[in-house]
């Protein structure tokens, strides 16, 4: 499954910035795909994901500052993350697993088997 991360940078707090995951048309059409955050020492952190369906999930510390989105035309999925804040810095994770229904999968680590390399988000207060 390829799964490919885009968009990371550093940024100020209140900033904004847009995180892409290339992927491929199967990949797109099947799997259920999420975005999750991990800093050194702690465990892996579902921010949100997203069903074949298009309905999302959202961890409560994002609701209402982050969105995720799906693009067909380029088989993509995207994280917008605006009013970013210092304790938003992470290595962001694109993930995937196949989707048994159209609702989004939870944001538990242990339900995504493909991840992809990472890219990282930095904020500075």
């Amino acid at each position: 499954v390829q799964l490919e991360e885009s968009g990371g940078g550093s940024v100020q707090a209140g900033g904004s910035l847009k995180l892409s995951c290339a992927t491929s048309r199967y990949v797109y059409n099947r799997y259920s795909m999420a975005w999750f955050r991990q800093v050194p020492g702690k465990e892996r952190e579902g921010v949100a994901s997203i069903g074949t369906d298009g309905t999302a999930l959202y961890a409560e510390s994002v609701k209402g500052r982050f969105t995720i989105s799906k693009d067909g035309a380029r088989n993509s999925l995207y994280l917008q993350m605006d009013n970013l804040q210092p304790e938003d810095s992470a290595m962001y994770y694109c993930a995937a697993t196949w989707a048994l229904d159209g609702a989004p999968s939870g944001l538990s680590s242990r339900e995504y088997a493909d991840w992809g390399q990472g890219t990282q988000v930095t904020v500075s207060s």
